[in-house]
């Protein structure tokens, strides 16, 4: 079960990220569905999981492409709050020729969720829950969430920028109940300025009682620990087109591998792999596998 923002994403090609006072011109333009729970989740149903999603749209065009791109993915939408006034979530993305990127956001409805609106019967069956950061309020109803669900259920959480600014003692509800926490190297460095050292901030977050703490670092892969054991594991070279979604690609790919039982550097290996595919392609999910494709071309791969 995904828990997060669903934004339409409107990417722009441009021959550079324009900064103060300067001036890019556009090469290119792609719109896609988006927002990061929805992108791992739509890969981990490409996979052959069984996925359903937490989210917000508004009676407009967008909120209804978001809505028909999760059914047609196969998601299930029953907790997909539908027909609220107001406007949809977007995101704005410019790419560069090196595929770097800068996104800004549009919140709409996305952050005007409350916890009256949840289906507490459709949380029922579900496993795992994934959550990714809301701009506003809408943390407020995820530690609400939180604070109901049983201990069965694993809770694991992407950060992403914008909850990796309120720093450990912002994320502190919603740290106290994930036991897999997903970010990259900036995240790490936001939420822990305070520790120089790597090793320091990764126990830092540790000492939360994390069962599992994935660091992201794009092109170098990742490093993976428990607390007992730890592993660098290396990306795949790949022709990359677009860092789109990589992060979420990625927890598709780890998710998958906890989720079939398999160990934290084999998880982490594939979570490297389904990454490797998505950033082939523009946009977040445009080269998200289905688990068919990489078994007939790699079946040592996902096995």
């Amino acid at each position: 079960m995904g828990f997060g923002a669903l934004n339409l994403d409107r990417l722009y090609w441009v021959n550079k990220i324009a900064g103060k006072d300067e001036e890019a011109y556009v090469t290119n333009v792609h719109e896609s569905c988006g927002g990061s729970a929805a992108n791992t989740i739509i890969g981990l149903t490409r996979l052959g999981l069984s996925t359903g999603f937490l989210g917000k749209v508004a009676r407009d065009r967008q909120g209804q492409l978001l809505l028909e791109n999760l059914e047609k993915e196969g998601v299930d939408t029953g907790g997909v709050i539908k027909n609220s006034p107001g406007r949809s979530g977007t995101v704005q993305g410019f790419v560069d020729p090196n595929a770097q990127r800068a996104l800004y956001v549009d919140p709409g409805v996305n952050d005007e969720i409350t916890s009256s609106e949840i289906n507490q019967e459709y949380l029922a069956n579900t496993r795992l829950i994934h959550l990714t950061s809301f701009v506003g309020k809408s943390i407020q109803v995820q530690e609400e969430l939180l604070d109901s669900i049983p201990d069965s259920v694993t809770v694991s959480m992407d950060p992403g920028m914008i909850y990796a600014t309120k720093g450990i003692k912002g994320l502190e509800k919603l740290l106290g109940r994930t036991d897999i926490l997903l970010l990259n190297q900036k995240e790490l460095e936001l939420l822990i300025p305070h520790q120089n050292k790597e090793k320091d901030k990764m126990k830092a977050l540790l000492d939360f009682g994390l069962e599992i703490l994935v660091i992201k670092k794009g092109e170098q892969g990742c490093i993976v620990t428990d607390g007992d054991e730890s592993h660098l594991m290396g990306a795949f070279n790949v022709d990359c087109q677009d860092t789109t979604g990589a992060g979420d690609a990625f927890n598709s790919g780890f998710l998958y591998g906890y989720l079939r039982g398999k160990s934290i550097k084999r998880s982490a290996n594939m979570g490297n792999y389904v990454a490797s595919y998505c950033v082939k392609m523009p946009g977040a999910i445009s080269g998200l596998p289905f688990l068919s494709q990489i078994i007939s071309k790699y079946p040592d791969k996902m096995r």
